[in-house]
């Protein structure tokens, strides 16, 4: 969660904001400069407005009147000019500077290790992604420019009015440290409470992300009414979130109201006996801090709400900025770039922990020939889906070293080491998009009739051509429109269109019926010709042929050998994890 800092403004910050200006920064000094003549027409209207009274109004000059009005038709139209312009610029810059943060995130995002997701929930980060770096537009927008243009628009408004009348000026200045020290206390306040709304607004997004993905669990244990129930409570706290906002806003602005409106009246009583009287102010100069002093106290109640803004924009540039400098992706420093990879895998002692201490692999070595197919087999938690985890870098190793033909996978390109390396898992993930885009995963080398001959080579071609659209179904969100073993069938097309060099399945038939895995079998066998394939089995029928199995027991090795060799070891785990499936699935 990020800190509120405490400060007014956040210097620091904002200097990393700035840093995507740059490529901009004609339209920032634009934005400036149309606040500062924006600030000016604004300020020389009314006091066009007490010259055409007091020297031309109450004198009868009609043609002095004529001028003087027409004078303040053109600073109007200027003022309104350079608020479009203002307005319009401040925006787009907004939108630009967001657009490019956004991207530079997500960028992020895709590099970052996998125990950075395992540790945060996906909700959390889609709120970062979408909400947080939407409300920083509105630091440029509605916040930063607005500021600067309304003090210097109050700047030029104190000055006028100590030029024209500064006992007049007292009056004003005499209420101004209420406004002053409401709007204080008012900032500060809003700043905790907006910090408060950006937690529940990402919890709230969190928890419905999590409901709304896992609905099936939910309706199927029937977790209708608890989940509602917790539902309705963290829907609560976002409430009590936003309306402590709408209590501070309710007390500020009646109170900045009375104010103003308490000021106006000292003026015509001041001002108005002082007329009556034959003084030296005027009926004009009345008028004029009449108006002023609206120009004046407005600006602070906009610059509290303009705040308000800002200080969202700066929680969520906070926010921001800490995923951007959270430095949790995989080290890319590899110079390798090999062309061909044959395909031997050594593992020397490795060991590697998720969580410090508690080691997952224990220290194995382990060598896999070029176009050998080793199966993975032991109970869950016996460490294989890590090693595999390991191989394609998705986890950094805590000790020893794995090797592919003789190099350290860390020196490595990662991009390389990946596209040599094609993973089958059991949860297939498949995306909103045609079944095209989702075997080629948008790879523009490769063709339809690479696919179209792929997929008809392990068999899968009629079933996709069963399907209405073809290879242009839309499969929608997670391939819903699929069952389990036919999107395992697309997994397994999308790894061999790709033409690995190291194979991996992870369960990858373990949910698929026995028509489909006779079909995944067929292609195994083609796919692994010459290649080298790892293997992870629960059933252990599907992994007899293979030339080696591997048996692994809380991150150890603990047997190696053939199907025949391990049957023969006596009390070994092997023969008694295939005596339990064998008598699970020919009981007697």
């Amino acid at each position: 969660m990020a800190k509120v800092s405490g400060k007014i403004f956040d210097i620091e910050l904002f200097t990393k904001l700035l840093a995507y200006i740059k490529p901009f920064q004609s339209t920032y000094y634009f934005v400036i400069i149309s606040a500062i003549l924006l600030s000016f027409f604004s300020t020389v209207t009314p006091y066009l407005l007490k010259v055409t009274v007091d020297d031309y109004i109450r004198p009868k000059d009609f043609q002095g009147m004529v001028f003087f009005v027409s004078l303040m038709f053109t600073t109007l139209l200027l003022e309104v000019v350079f608020q479009f312009l203002f307005v319009f610029y401040a925006n787009w810059l907004g939108q630009k500077v967001i657009k490019d943060l956004r991207v530079k995130l997500f960028n992020k995002i895709l590099y970052f290790k996998m125990s950075y997701f395992d540790k945060t929930a996906v909700g959390r980060l889609v709120t970062r992604s979408v909400n947080d770096i939407e409300t920083i537009a509105s630091v440029f927008s509605q916040g930063l420019f607005m500021i600067i243009a309304d003090l210097l628009k109050m700047i030029l408004v104190i000055g006028v009015m100590l030029y024209v009348d500064w006992r007049l000026s007292l009056i004003v200045f005499s209420i101004l440290p209420v406004i002053i020290y409401a709007t204080r206390l008012f900032q500060k306040s809003m700043k905790n409470a907006f910090e408060e709304v950006r937690v529940q607004v990402a919890n709230l997004n969190s928890f419905v992300q999590e409901r709304i993905s896992g609905i099936k669990i939910v309706q199927l244990f029937n977790r209708e009414k608890v989940e509602y129930k917790s539902f309705v409570s963290i829907n609560e706290k976002h409430k009590k979130a936003w309306l402590k906002t709408v209590w501070f806003n309710s007390i500020f602005f009646p109170i900045a109201e009375i104010s103003s409106s308490v000021t106006i009246g000292l003026l015509v009583w001041y001002g108005g006996l002082n007329v009556i009287s034959g003084g030296g102010v005027s009926l004009g100069t009345i008028f004029l801090f009449i108006q002023m002093s609206q120009m004046l106290f407005r600006p602070l109640r906009q610059i509290a709400d303009k705040f308000n803004s800002l200080q969202m924009g700066m929680v969520s540039a906070d926010r921001i900025f800490e995923i951007l400098e959270t430095q949790s992706s995989i080290e890319d420093k590899g110079t390798f770039f090999p062309t061909q990879i044959k395909g031997d895998i050594s593992l020397k002692q490795l060991g590697f922990s998720y969580i410090p201490g508690e080691l997952i692999i224990n220290n194995i070595s382990l060598e896999i020939k070029s176009g050998e197919t080793v199966a993975l087999v032991g109970a869950t938690g016996a460490g294989k889906s890590t090693i595999i985890n390991l191989i394609s870098r998705f986890y950094e190793f805590d000790s020893g070293d794995i090797t592919i033909d003789g190099t350290s996978i860390r020196k490595y390109n990662l991009e390389t080491l990946r596209n040599k390396v094609s993973v089958v898992l059991q949860d297939v993930f498949l995306f909103a998009d045609t079944l095209f885009n989702n075997i080629t995963l948008f790879n523009p080398l490769i063709t339809i009739d690479q696919v179209v001959k792929a997929s008809k080579e392990i068999g899968v071609h009629e079933f996709i051509e069963s399907l209405p659209e073809g290879y242009d179904y839309n499969v929608k969100e997670r391939g819903v429109m699929l069952s389990s073993g036919q999107r395992q069938l697309i997994a397994f097309l999308r790894a061999y269109i790709s033409e690995p060099s190291i194979l991996v399945l992870d369960e990858a038939t373990s949910s698929v019926d026995s028509y489909s895995e006779e079909i995944i079998q067929r292609a195994i066998d083609k796919l692994t010709q010459g290649k080298t394939s790892i293997i992870i089995a629960h059933r252990l029928s599907t992994i007899k042929n293979a030339d080696r199995i591997v048996v692994m027991d809380k991150g150890n090795i603990m047997e190696e050998g053939t199907h025949e060799q391990l049957l023969k070891i006596e009390d070994g785990h092997y023969a008694k994890l295939y005596e339990v499936q064998y008598a699970e699935e020919f009981p007697v």
